[in-house]
């Protein structure tokens, strides 16, 4: 069983697993056509893992071609939904049956625990893409209510080609979610994956194939952004792109778009989550322990991070006492360790940035209550303590710029309604919870909260039936449910004129 492994198994494991490095172009693997690599680096430990195809925009042509043809010939498109998802179940089945391997490759690539990579990372993985595969052949069209002498249809039809452009922080969760609904409605589809993590994406595909999917449907191209990905955003023959990342550069795809065939864009971007701690929560200790899983959970990197933690003055110190309880307990350890619950941040540029918005608050006046240190620096990791600052302003860089680490702001209140109005003033608008014993508060503060996804008296709770997005400059569109569909899907009215009726 893969959680009865030792850190030396695991270990063990590491230093024989097979790194896969080139690129997936219509059914092949292959190097970048400049002949190009670049170097993923272990987080962990500051080491190199292997050599990965540095794909750029000549590959991207020919990726782009293949899935074009793939499309027209209608060869994954044109196949009987029951067809379809039988190949996709199956595609599904390969993730859980190579569940240690994908585990290794994330943890590796991208510094999580081995813990999180084998309970969240691939399950959910599989199960997403099960479930749009279950999906394929119970999703019916429409027919409108017109007069007697007219029949109208509304039909959905698949985009096309597809981009799909993922981060580093759950680089299988963030795929499946893409691949699965555009894959299910039958697109074909280019993936680039962060560079920083492209391993688990190469061997998704390579499963994928293995499972039926037909060369050139699944295309993955590991490279950079500023070559590969801007490449597809500008490119003239794909007809969607569907991004999970930075706001920054889903505005560059936005204007990708606009300098070329005014593809349709779904983006799913940053965050600034408020988490609302009120004084009539029952449970505080529940609460408290809940902002600390909310915002150190996988190192912090993380779109819905609760990293503004907004709290009513008459519990505010409680519940700072008992998030440095839980912290104390989720110090940083080897990722490959099955008791460590805090990895490494995914790369040194990356913990410069973080330590750079630690030391921000500080010059902004906000008390560092706790952490703020990078620890572990012998390993060669890139490691940062949880870290918690007090007595913090929401017009702080800290309350109002997303960090992406370990860093809790915590904001003092004095009332529901102005915890409410710290809660919305942000640019952005993913996720937002909030405390309290009080139904009629519940639902009042929840309908106020400008968030695509609002918790109440709980945190980060998930399930692939429910939409994921957000609302401002967090994003366009949703990602999971059946509503992610509409990304990937065109709807077509016919409208037949009948005589005789």
């Amino acid at each position: 069983m893969s959680n009865s492994k030792t850190l030396a198994d695991w270990q063990a494991l590491a230093h024989s697993i097979r790194i896969p490095g080139q690129a997936i172009i219509d059914g092949k693997a292959c190097d970048a056509l400049s002949g190009k690599h670049f170097t993923p680096i272990n987080p962990a430990n500051g080491q190199p893992l292997g050599d990965v195809a540095e794909c750029d925009a000549a590959d991207v042509d020919v990726a782009v071609a293949a899935a074009r043809r793939a499309f027209a010939d209608r060869r994954w498109a044109g196949m009987a939904p029951g067809q379809r998802k039988r190949i996709m179940q199956r595609w599904a089945a390969l993730i859980d049956e190579h569940t240690d391997e994908l585990a290794l490759l994330e943890t590796l690539n991208m510094g999580k625990p081995i813990s999180d990579s084998l309970s969240v990372d691939v399950p959910a993985t599989s199960r997403c893409i099960a479930w749009y595969g279950e999906a394929i052949d119970k999703i019916y069209d429409e027919i409108a209510p017109t007069a007697s002498n007219a029949l109208a249809t509304i039909t959905r039809e698949p985009v096309g080609v597809v981009a799909v452009v993922v981060p580093w922080n759950f680089p299988m969760i963030m795929a499946a979610w893409k691949l699965g609904p555009a894959l299910a409605a039958g697109n074909s589809v280019v993936l680039k994956p962060a560079e920083q993590s492209p391993l688990t994406a190469i061997r998704l595909a390579e499963l994928a194939l293995e499972a039926g999917i037909p060369a050139g449907v699944l295309n993955v191209l590991p490279g950079f952004g500023p070559t590969a990905g801007k490449a597809l955003g500008l490119h003239m023959d794909v007809d969607a792109l569907a991004f999970t990342g930075s706001t920054d550069v889903g505005k560059l795809f936005m204007q990708y778009a606009g300098q070329s065939n005014l593809k349709k864009v779904g983006l799913e971007c940053g965050g600034k989550s408020p988490h609302i701690i009120l004084d009539d929560c029952e449970d505080l200790d529940a609460a408290a322990t809940a902002a600390a899983w909310g915002i150190f959970f996988n190192q912090g990197e993380m779109c819905t991070a609760g990293s503004r933690l907004i709290v009513h003055e008459k519990v505010y110190d409680r519940v700072l006492a008992k998030i440095a309880e839980v912290a104390a307990t989720l110090q940083p350890g080897d990722p490959l360790d099955p008791a460590t619950s805090l990895g490494a941040l995914v790369e040194h540029k990356h913990m410069e940035r973080v330590l750079d918005y630690i030391r921000i608050g500080q010059e902004e006046g906000a008390t560092l209550y706790l952490g703020g240190q990078q620890v572990r620096q012998d390993t060669g990791g890139a490691f940062v303590q949880p870290t918690v600052f007090s007595d913090v302003n929401n017009s702080m860089r800290i309350a109002q710029e997303e960090i992406f680490g370990p860093v809790l702001a915590a904001i003092r209140v004095k009332d529901a309604d102005e915890a409410l109005q710290v809660a919305n003033d942000v640019c952005y608008g993913l996720g937002a919870a909030v405390w309290t014993s009080n139904i009629n508060t519940a639902h009042r503060i929840s309908r106020g909260l400008r968030a695509g996804v609002v918790y109440v008296n709980c945190y980060d709770a998930d399930d692939i039936t429910v939409p994921f997005g957000g609302y401002k400059q967090s994003g366009i569109g949703r990602d999971k449910s059946l509503h992610a569909f509409d990304k990937y899907t065109e709807l077509k009215t016919t409208w037949i004129r009948l005589t005789g009726c």
